[in-house]
């Protein structure tokens, strides 16, 4: 049996992998470029809450560790829109006990690394990547303090080490591996709405809050002390966009005429956007996934996307879990890396699509009156029709269906309902059961 994997990267999807791999009894050692982070003092500034659904539960209660992170999760049963006069408008996520669930990034991450020790991993930090021989699945690490390399052999190699991997660099390098990188025109900063007196929560704590504005939006999810972890997303540049956002003027003004609402309950709003980075966001599209029976990479490090579906962590946990049940299925390892590069990879770039289409639905659909009608017609019909119509967004979290088939059927979904919006008259008749049969007519054609 192969008894040594290095894996590169303890973030999330690199401590959930090892808890798989020490389960099959794998002697497993962590190589992490970053100081550990359970040893520093955790701040805001350059994160987005996590939002936890069903693939991530899945995999998460496979690996037996499920009841640990609902400790540090808040569930999160629906979104509450709000326009510039602070009206709110609340569509539910799905049906009643559905919900997704807030978690803080740092709080998950301490949480993994420390399950992951505990599991038998051997973890190391300060220790940067800077080599792979692919051929005796060898891996040259850095202590970013003392210089110091050396030489880590193994039996297979796992790159977890996110949207920078070095090691899908060193696959692209050596054996010429597709690689594109896409940066959108969209940056983004971290802000903080505080609690209230005693931890309370100043806005609705099982929301998701977004403050949509067509080209740029706000929106916030809940952490356990009371506090909001929010987020602007905008344009690099031109009007309303970071670029212009440029003195404390030009920013104060901004929130109170774009966010008034939100903008009363962040006294020290200019202080945290001067502490706080800028972000840029980006996709990577790399095949294939794997080297062989020597190496594979999973997580961001296989396939980052943007986090307007809130499935980037999902998807890493999928990864792990659908690795495991390979591991099941074949002897060999060339055999099963090769299975898990050709069925990830369109679900990878499935999730790059949802995300993409689900950012042009935050920022601009959402305040949409007939986009808020569309959705309450699609409610009735699927509660009518289950076997036949499942929303685009349940199939994507609140169940295990592959990214791929969920986007194609979505699709046809938008397709059909197109239709439907055109019927004149459509927002007083939607109810009658002609349209609800005009709909099954154009799904099952």
């Amino acid at each position: 049996m192969n008894n040594k994997v290095t894996i590169v990267g303890a973030g999330l999807v690199g401590s959930l992998c090892s808890l798989y791999m020490t389960k099959r009894g794998y002697d497993v050692n962590i190589f992490e470029r970053r100081k550990d982070l359970r040893k520093e003092i955790i701040t805001a500034g350059k994160s987005i809450n996590l939002a936890l659904s069903t693939r991530g539960w899945t995999a998460l209660k496979n690996a037996g560790i499920d009841d640990q992170v609902r400790k540090i999760a808040i569930p999160v049963h629906k979104r509450i829109m709000h326009d510039k006069k602070g009206v709110l408008t609340e569509q539910a996520y799905g049906n009643d006990g559905e919900a997704i669930y807030s978690v803080s990034r740092a709080k998950m991450n301490v949480l993994m690394m420390d399950l992951a020790e505990k599991n038998g991993a051997n973890l190391f930090f300060n220790e940067k990547c800077i080599d792979v021989n692919f051929k005796t699945s060898s891996t040259t690490f850095e202590n970013t303090k003392s210089k110091n390399q050396q030489i880590i052999n193994s039996d297979f190699i796992i790159g977890a080490d996110g949207t920078f991997s070095v090691v899908r660099k060193k696959m692209i390098e050596k054996y010429n591996h597709s690689f594109n990188y896409n940066e959108i025109n969209h940056d983004y900063k971290e802000l903080l709405i505080p609690s209230g007196k005693d931890n309370t929560y100043l806005i609705d704590k099982n929301a998701l809050h977004i403050w949509p504005r067509g080209d740029f939006m706000l929106m916030a999810l809940a952490n356990l002390d009371g506090s909001f972890t929010c987020t602007l997303f905008a344009p690099k540049e031109g009007k309303n966009s970071f670029q212009s956002l440029n003195n404390k003027k030009n920013i104060e003004n901004f929130f109170k005429e774009m966010f008034p609402d939100f903008t009363k309950l962040v006294p020290d709003l200019y202080s945290q956007w001067n502490s706080n980075p800028t972000s840029n966001l980006a996709i990577v599209k790399t095949f294939p996934w794997h080297f062989k029976n020597t190496t594979l990479i999973i997580g961001d490090a296989a396939h980052a996307t943007v986090p307007f579906y809130g499935q980037g962590m999902n998807c890493g946990f999928e990864d792990c879990r659908v690795l495991d049940e390979l591991l099941n299925k074949h002897d060999n390892l060339t055999n099963c890396f090769k299975e898990y590069s050709n069925i990830r990879k369109p679900n990878g770039d499935g999730l790059q699509d949802l995300s993409l289409h689900n950012f042009i639905v935050m920022r601009d659909k959402t305040a949409d009156p007939k986009f808020l009608l569309q959705k309450q017609i699609e409610k009735k019909f699927s509660n009518l029709y289950p076997d036949i119509w499942t929303p685009l967004y349940s199939m994507v979290s609140f169940s295990n269906i592959e990214y791929s088939k969920a986007w194609k059927i979505g699709l046809k979904q938008e397709e059909v309902m197109q239709t439907i919006m055109k019927i004149p008259n459509i927002e007083k008749v939607w109810k009658e059961n002609k349209i609800m049969e005009k709909i099954k007519s154009l799904i099952i054609q």
